[in-house]
């Protein structure tokens, strides 16, 4: 993180996936005025971007800049299954994991909201399905040359299972009775943009907008007394466009797809986002969803859930829960879209 990467910006539209329209601020000589400054980097494998909204002070934000950093590189040598170092990698290695393994803060907290989440979802959301992640080239080996055998698929879905992991709270630890692979891409992002949310408040930032690969969290108003302007992006692998536009003040969003992380054999699409029920990549007409939650760790988790369940289900579960969550859904010629009540009081006119 240099000083060069400290800007101050005016955002118009903020995207759940880019900056639509970011200009120089007008007027940035006057010291003592709040502003929105971007601080933004790579981590997990994507990049973040965060505005932060304070009077000008370099060395203020630089300070922050190098806080932040340092907060994202431990949320991953925590939870990366790409580093064989990290916390998650050598639970994983482990054989027996029938005794307790005590586990770090972090790493247990999004375990445990996992679980939560997928006994929300009826397991829909499974961060034990890393092993079919992986068998289907979408984790750390390498992608497959051929699909792989349905005898290959049905073994590795039958060493998968939320239910089988076991939590205890009080001492902060895990054990399982058949060893497990965790993956928790479908929610550390989230989490991860919680944890640089929390960062910020500590440090006396009371309105900021928060980015990592595409999940935000907002809290406050911009200088102008406006709330954060988000938008929601049209599936489109030609190009981005905007869908719908939801204005969030101190809510976190997050989006699910599978129209950019996939890849084609023999003329067929496998998405990226594998259904734990079927072993298999999903395949119903869901183009994506996204979700408003009051953090993003669980708006990440719920979108993935929905992902999975596909439309219908997802939009009676939402429903019943009272879960703001907007879908977008191939039509026969064109996307149609689909909103929960709770969804559609944050959608801009």
């Amino acid at each position: 993180m240099t000083s060069g990467m400290l800007k101050p910006v005016r955002v118009v539209i903020f995207s759940v996936f880019w900056a639509l329209v970011i200009s120089a601020l007008a007027g940035c000589s006057f010291q003592d005025e709040d502003q929105v400054w971007e601080i933004s980097g790579g981590i997990f494998g994507t990049t973040y971007h965060i505005n932060v909204v304070l009077p000008r002070d370099e060395e203020r934000l630089q300070t922050l800049a190098d806080g932040i950093e340092s907060e994202l590189k431990r949320v991953d040598m925590a939870m990366s299954t790409y580093k064989p170092d990290s916390e998650l990698s050598r639970l994983n290695r482990k054989d027996d994991q029938s005794g307790w393994t005590p586990l770090s803060e972090p790493l247990f907290e999004v375990i445990q909201r996992s679980v939560e989440i997928a006994r929300l979802t009826d397991g829909a959301f499974d961060v034990t399905v890393g092993p079919l992640v992986n068998l289907w080239g979408f984790g750390p080996d390498a992608r497959p040359d051929d699909v792989p055998a349905p005898e290959r698929i049905e073994a590795m879905r039958a060493a998968t299972g939320w239910e089988h992991l076991e939590l205890d709270a009080e001492a902060r630890a895990i054990r399982s009775d058949r060893p497990q692979y965790i993956d928790l891409s479908g929610i550390a992002k989230g989490y991860g943009v919680d944890v640089v949310a929390r960062y910020l408040e500590s440090e006396g930032v009371s309105a900021y907008l928060v980015e990592i690969g595409g999940e935000v969290r907002v809290h406050g108003r911009k200088p102008d007394g406006a709330a954060w302007r988000l938008a929601v992006e049209k599936p489109s692998e030609q190009g981005r466009e905007v869908n719908a536009i939801v204005a969030l003040d101190s809510q976190a969003m997050a989006t699910s797809g599978d129209y950019r992380n996939y890849y084609e054999s023999d003329g067929r699409r496998y998405s990226h986002t594998i259904d734990p029920e079927t072993g298999r990549p999903i395949t119903h007409r869901l183009a994506s969803v996204t979700v408003i939650a009051e953090d993003c760790m669980t708006a990440d988790a719920l979108a993935t859930a929905f992902d999975v369940l596909g439309q219908e289900k997802a939009m009676a579960l939402a429903t019943r829960n009272n879960i703001p969550a907007y879908f977008i859904v191939r039509g026969d010629d064109a996307f149609e879209v689909r909103q929960t009540p709770a969804f559609s009081s944050y959608v801009v006119q």
